[in-house]
């Protein structure tokens, strides 16, 4: 199956009208049950083609499924041999480039997730969905995810980055910040001009998780909405996320999954240096540091829209939103 997604892809680029995109393109919802035989035009996802997405494979099946007739499979094997600390290992769904978002734009986006077995427990770097801003040639720099799904120790969590900044109050591993009321907690990283905060974890998180997030900010708010993320072993995931970017202070997320509400964040959010592009993308799929053992996901239901009722599908909900 792998490679005829390749080769799909390939066929809708050549497709009339799908390789010139007006500035509009973007507004127009996105829809992919991933049903199979392959990624739908409508759905705007293709399986991209490089060494580090070489470790992945594709298989649209039935067996496990959200909702419609199948669900998409994306399994991870090691492929980074002698250099396992400079080489990554993933299976991620792209977005085509002409659908792309601006970057200060908000958008929402709606997928199904579940974690096949086993689910590592390592503590290693995974991802399962990340947002990123493109990068031109002339940025200088390593430019994290603005926002990230990820997984350590078998625990859920999500981050926003943003540009590096000097307001927080600091702390060390040892003694980690106590934050106020207001105030986020961070991983301040001046190496790569960048923070990283820590803004929803699952119900089995617990203080001594997350220790590289030792000092407080309030230039980053998450409003807690009363529900922690699902756990990995939940079964499947119904994410819904609001994405809009905004390194100066104006950015905007929201993260729903199961129908509930799980967080909002405002204040920093993204990047903003030199040679970064205008729009913004999500890469949905698993992703990992290397690792010498095989990692499978599923992923059902992708959608995107600029309207929450297309991507939430509850208008009561979408109108809380703020």
């Amino acid at each position: 199956m792998f490679g005829k997604s390749i080769l799909a892809v390939a066929a809708m680029a050549l497709t009339p009208g799908l390789s010139e995109a007006s500035a509009d393109d973007w507004r127009q919802p996105l829809v992919d049950g991933l049903d199979g035989p392959d990624f739908t035009v409508e759905g705007g996802l293709y399986y991209k083609k490089n060494f580090e997405q070489s470790a992945g494979t594709v298989e649209f099946q039935s067996e496990e499924k959200f909702t419609g007739n199948g669900a998409v499979k994306l399994s991870i094997k090691p492929i980074c041999g002698a250099n396992p600390d400079e080489c990554s290992e993933r299976a991620e769904l792209w977005e085509r480039p002409p659908l792309r978002v601006p970057y200060d734009q908000p958008i929402w986006y709606g997928f199904a997730v579940k974690f096949g077995d086993p689910i590592p427990q390592a503590a290693h770097r995974y991802l399962i969905a990340q947002w990123k801003r493109e990068i031109g040639p002339e940025a200088v720099g390593d430019f994290s995810p603005f926002l990230a799904l990820r997984m350590k120790s078998g625990k859920l969590f999500v981050t926003v980055e943003t540009n590096y900044f000097p307001e927080f109050t600091p702390g060390t591993d040892s003694h980690p910040a106590i934050c106020e009321p207001g105030q986020t907690r961070v991983w301040p990283r001046p190496d790569t001009n960048q923070m990283r905060a820590l803004i929803a974890a699952d119900s089995s998180w617990g203080p001594d998780d997350g220790g590289e997030f030792v000092a407080c900010t309030n230039q980053i708010q998450v409003i807690n909405r009363g529900n922690p993320l699902p756990r990995p072993d939940d079964g499947w995931i119904d994410f819904v996320i609001l994405t809009k970017p905004g390194a100066a202070g104006d950015g905007h997320v929201e993260i729903f999954a199961n129908n509930k509400w799980i967080v909002t964040v405002k204040g920093n959010i993204g990047h903003n240096d030199h040679g970064l592009g205008e729009n913004q993308y999500a890469k949905v799929g698993p992703y990992r540091a290397a690792k010498s053992d095989t990692w499978t996901m599923y992923y059902d239901d992708f959608r995107r829209s600029p309207n929450c009722k297309d991507v939430l599908r509850d208008a009561a909900a979408c109108a809380k939103v703020k």
